[in-house]
């Protein structure tokens, strides 16, 4: 299984606009994604309500995991936009 783990960079935390920018990306990725809090549950990381439930704050530590084919790269680029609070997915990580 391919994993990152990732400060969440947004002050905000994954509430609101950062969350729909992430579960765009995740979506968009076209790999099956989970996201949890450090020693927490995984939940789908393409679904808005399971990654606002996560409650994640700005500077907590997440962790994206992924056993599909073609996971390292999708989890190289969501876990620089997790890290930067990007406002969008990195087109060339």
């Amino acid at each position: 299984m391919a994993e990152r783990r990732v400060n969440v960079g947004w002050a905000e935390g994954l509430h609101a606009r950062p969350a729909s920018i992430f579960v765009r990306a995740t979506t968009a990725s076209g790999v099956p994604v989970t996201i949890a809090k450090a020693g927490g549950d995984p939940v789908n990381a393409a679904s808005m309500l399971a990654v606002l439930g996560l409650g994640a704050q700005g500077g907590e530590e997440v962790v994206l995991a992924s056993e599909a084919e073609g996971a390292d790269a999708a989890l190289d680029r969501l876990a620089k936009l997790v890290a930067e609070g990007l406002e969008e997915l990195p087109e060339t990580v």
